[in-house]
């Protein structure tokens, strides 16, 4: 009666009671019984007290382990006669439907998920790695909020890519609860069609800003009637400084060649420079940095496409008013537009912010599909304090 009642006690089933415990070498069997007279549907809201019969087998599920002890929970279940599902077994209040888990294993397993590989997980619950994705299916489905799509006014989309980027999942996040509101495999054009499909023409008419990358399928999809034709469109910061970089990168080969032709012994070194040039100026080590430091005794093309560089990160530092960063980036748009080192890699520089995405289609700041003549920067998080020797850096606000 002691053990019985104590076991009650640590397992906390809702609506059960504890009537016998067995204790076998690697495994603790609780036998329980339902507390309720009425015959719940484990499909449905419809519940009864005329009961179709009892099933002959007891119905198992695992509980939380107890150290290394595996923990069943066994029980005896009636069946019911569902109007809609016909005859059926009673659902129980502690597991999920056709889950021989109990929902305190299964919510454990799908956090597990969320933060270790597969292998790790089937490793630490004693699991199969196939079971950890069935889980993990039928948590998303009972867990997921049905009003997730409501209320929506700033969204972020973007893709995850799995097996070395031959999978993509877009994934579509609410930036004002902070949280992913919605996902389908793929990563174009139909894919965040289906998303707009589920969200309506009404609420997608309540958007006002949508950030997304410079990718065409997803400013393709948003631009089309009855998506999101009036809201703005927020280009990713860590995307335009990305373009910034490839952009140095090709003048630092363009340099390399040149001087290769001329110098080759020098040309070796100066390929060795290619981090110096791509990296923050607060995470180069003391080496990189006394590097970069005769690069801007030298000067030339490559100084000049590292300065650019760094003066279009410092646009989106984080802390700068809207108006200050427009101006900003005005002004380094014609840094850009009258620097020939920039303009031999990225060919028709735009002349100001506003005209910006549009005047760079393939290897600037933008893209020609539509949509993006509305396009905007958000400024991003402000860059770490530099630590120990601090490398020049070739502007301060400029």
């Amino acid at each position: 009666m002691r053990v019985t009642t104590a076991f009650n006690r640590l397992l906390a089933l809702p609506g059960t009671t504890v009537r016998e415990v067995s204790f076998e070498p690697a495994q603790i069997t609780v036998t329980v019984a339902l507390r309720r007279r009425r015959l719940a549907c484990a499909d449905c809201q419809y519940s009864t007290r005329a009961r179709y019969d009892t099933r002959t087998v007891d119905s198992r599920w695992r509980h939380l382990d107890l150290g290394r002890w595996r923990l069943l929970i066994r029980a005896r279940l009636r069946r019911l006669v569902c109007p809609t599902h016909g005859v059926r077994t009673e659902g129980v209040p502690f597991a999920r439907v056709e889950s021989g888990f109990t929902r305190d294993v299964e919510d454990l397993v799908a956090w597990l998920a969320t933060r270790m590989d597969k292998t790790a997980v089937r490793r630490l619950t004693r699991i199969a790695w196939q079971t950890v994705g069935a889980i993990c299916q039928r948590v998303a489905a009972d867990e997921l909020d049905p009003g997730r799509l409501e209320a929506l006014f700033e969204i972020g989309i973007d893709e995850v890519s799995w097996r070395k980027g031959h999978r993509y999942l877009t994934l579509v996040t609410d930036h004002r609860a902070g949280r992913v509101v919605w996902g389908a495999e793929g990563k174009d054009t139909a894919t965040l069609d289906r998303f707009f499909a589920d969200l309506g023409a009404q609420r997608s008419a309540q958007l006002t800003a949508v950030s997304t990358d410079m990718g065409p399928a997803f400013l393709k999809s948003l631009a089309k009637p009855a998506h999101a034709p009036q809201a703005t469109v927020c280009i990713d910061p860590f995307h335009v400084v990305k373009l910034a970089t490839d952009a140095l990168d090709q003048v630092r080969r363009q340099v390399w060649n040149r001087l290769r032709a001329v110098d080759p012994d020098k040309a070796k070194t100066f390929k060795g420079a290619r981090w110096v040039l791509l990296k923050r100026p607060e995470r180069l080590s003391d080496t990189q940095a006394a590097t970069l430091r005769k690069l801007r005794r030298h000067g030339g093309a490559a100084w000049r496409a590292y300065a650019l560089k760094e003066a279009l990160r410092e646009v989106f530092a984080g802390d700068l008013t809207p108006s200050q960063t427009t101006q900003l980036l005005d002004r380094w748009c014609v840094k850009a537009a009258r620097s020939p080192a920039w303009t031999r890699s990225s060919p028709s520089p735009p002349r100001s912010a506003s005209t910006a995405t549009a005047s760079w289609p393939r290897s600037g700041l933008g893209s020609t599909t539509p949509g993006s003549r509305r396009s905007t920067t958000r400024c991003g998080s402000s860059p770490a304090a530099p630590t120990g020797s601090t490398p020049p850096r070739p502007h301060s606000r400029w």
